[in-house]
């Protein structure tokens, strides 16, 4: 497996972030094009050329692209706004775009149509450029997940897994969710959290949560997953200090697992 950083989470410009990613351990960056410096309209060619230097001096690649439009994202403008995106990561040499789609039930409603009907569209248009439009697990469990996903049916429509989200949102097992999502996981995140009793959660460095990552590594492993886990930290006073901690937390796991680190 590999191990990546979402270079938002270090707070800094682009350039410093990649810098800062390297020296931390990582050997990919998830980024969003969806804002900032980086927003996928504001990407010619001058400046996608600029952007793959930077990750070529410092070793880095993509493990993927965000380009979360959250709930809205069948809107028109959101989906060609996310066609957009998922053309640009290509240029960038990225093959996956994640995104929240929003709350999934498994009930069959208009909402659920118009959600299967834009990732759809979106599923066929990255399967066309060889890429995948990965929902990211949220607030719904994995089976409902699955359910949806089954009823897409494309092979362009993948799973950005996120373990602590499972937990904190779902009240979900992530190791059974690996398992029930493994013909879908294309990317993951490292994260980790607590839900508390009145259904509200709290997300915590790795190894302080809910989530049990022996068994959850355990569990990718054993499915042949080979992609990133790609460090995700949203809260926290010094976000680079807590990302090494989980960089180290995840290469202690692994090491201690059996399973190797792709650098």
């Amino acid at each position: 497996m590999k191990i990546g950083i979402i270079s938002d989470s270090l707070r800094l410009d682009f350039a410093d972030s990649i810098k800062k990613a390297a020296s931390l351990g990582a050997s990919g960056v998830q980024k969003y094009l969806t804002f900032g410096e980086l927003q996928a309209e504001n990407l010619t060619s001058a400046k996608i050329a600029e952007v793959k230097d930077i990750m070529n001096s410092n070793g880095l690649v993509f493990s993927a692209i965000c380009g979360d439009f959250g709930p809205d994202f069948t809107q028109r403008e959101s989906i060609d706004r996310s066609k957009l995106i998922i053309e640009k990561a290509k240029e960038l040499g990225c093959s996956i775009v994640t995104t929240h789609i929003g709350h999934l039930t498994d009930e069959d409603t208009p909402r659920m149509e118009e959600y299967r009907k834009g990732v759809y569209e979106l599923a066929c248009f990255a399967d066309s450029l060889g890429s995948w439009f990965a929902a990211e697990t949220g607030t719904e469990t994995a089976a409902v997940l699955r359910k949806f996903l089954d009823s897409v049916n494309h092979k362009g429509f993948g799973v950005n897994f996120d373990p602590a989200n499972l937990v904190m949102c779902a009240d979900d097992d992530p190791v059974q969710g690996v398992h029930l999502l493994k013909d879908y996981i294309v990317h993951t995140h490292a994260k980790d959290g607590v839900r508390n009793p009145d259904a509200s959660f709290l997300e915590v460095p790795l190894g302080k949560g809910g989530v049990d990552f022996d068994k959850y590594l355990a569990a990718l492993n054993e499915i042949g997953y080979k992609g990133y886990l790609t460090i995700e930290r949203e809260v926290g006073d010094n976000p680079a200090a807590d990302i090494k901690m989980a960089v180290d937390f995840l290469n202690e796991k692994l090491d201690k697992l059996g399973i190797g680190v792709e650098k």
